[in-house]
């Protein structure tokens, strides 16, 4: 028996680095895929026929998380397509990142309203269909930097940080209606947005993390199946710290 065998999953960001490992895990242990992305049309197309390709079904939206009405849209959408929701992975993120003296109010603003207030869409626009179904379980992405900080990332931080706290209170919240929250701190995870990174900070990185080595996205996708399946039902309101040990 496939962990999520018939249960629907949302993602948002899933054409690449985290989110894509999440889906691809996903879809190998039976659930159904809804998942949003912002840029190719074409490659969300491939990447929807190579989650298919598990047996499952699996749809992409051209939709942007962070704006309140569009996330409303594409949560309608999906409960139309697909009947109901049983996971979400709130997973789209960006980084724009500069010291604070440097750092404009725009670079502020995006990776805020991407990182942080997507999460209060997404899940906002789900909650009444996750509240009749008396069901479900929110994941957060956040980030180890959300709960130690990092310089020249104070937006990034910033956002992470809210977004342990905004699971906090929504498990707190929904709690007494069977729907859990809980959150993810990734640490170093081997992507192509660090693949950008120069080699002598990378190293840096790896050789502050115990067990010596980048995570992949896959380490942090197997957290989320644990938290998006039955075997963590009585698990709310948590911060599980995927880092090799970085976060102690």
């Amino acid at each position: 028996m496939k962990l999520l065998e018939g249960k629907v999953a949302v993602i948002t960001g899933a054409t690449r680095g985290i989110g894509k490992g999440v889906a691809e895990v996903f879809a190998k242990n039976g659930a159904n895929i809804a998942f949003t992305y912002v840029s190719s049309d074409e490659k969300a197309r491939v990447f929807e026929q190579e989650l298919n390709a598990y047996g499952i079904k699996a749809k992409g939206y051209k939709s942007n998380a962070a704006d309140y009405n569009a996330a409303e849209k594409f949560i309608n959408d999906v409960v139309e397509e697909f009947g109901r929701i049983d996971a979400i992975v709130n997973n789209a993120g960006i980084t724009r990142d500069g010291l604070l003296m440097r750092m404009s109010e725009e670079n502020w603003d995006e990776v805020m309203n991407v990182n942080l207030k997507s999460v209060f869409n997404i899940t906002k626009a789900a909650l009444k269909t996750l509240l009749k179904q008396r069901s479900g379980s929110i994941i957060n992405m956040s980030s180890v930097v959300g709960i130690e900080g990092n310089a020249g990332q104070s937006n990034y931080a910033a956002s992470k940080a809210g977004a342990i706290g905004f699971t906090k209170s929504i498990a707190q919240e929904i709690g007494s209606r069977n729907i859990r929250c809980n959150a993810i701190c990734p640490g170093f995870i081997e992507t192509e947005m660090t693949a950008e990174l120069d080699e002598t900070v990378k190293a840096g990185w790896i050789n502050d993390i115990p067990m010596k080595r980048g995570g992949t996205p896959e380490d942090v996708a197997n957290a989320a199946l644990f938290l998006a399946s039955d075997l963590s039902q009585y698990i709310t309101g948590q911060t599980l710290n995927v880092c090799g040990g970085m976060q102690t």
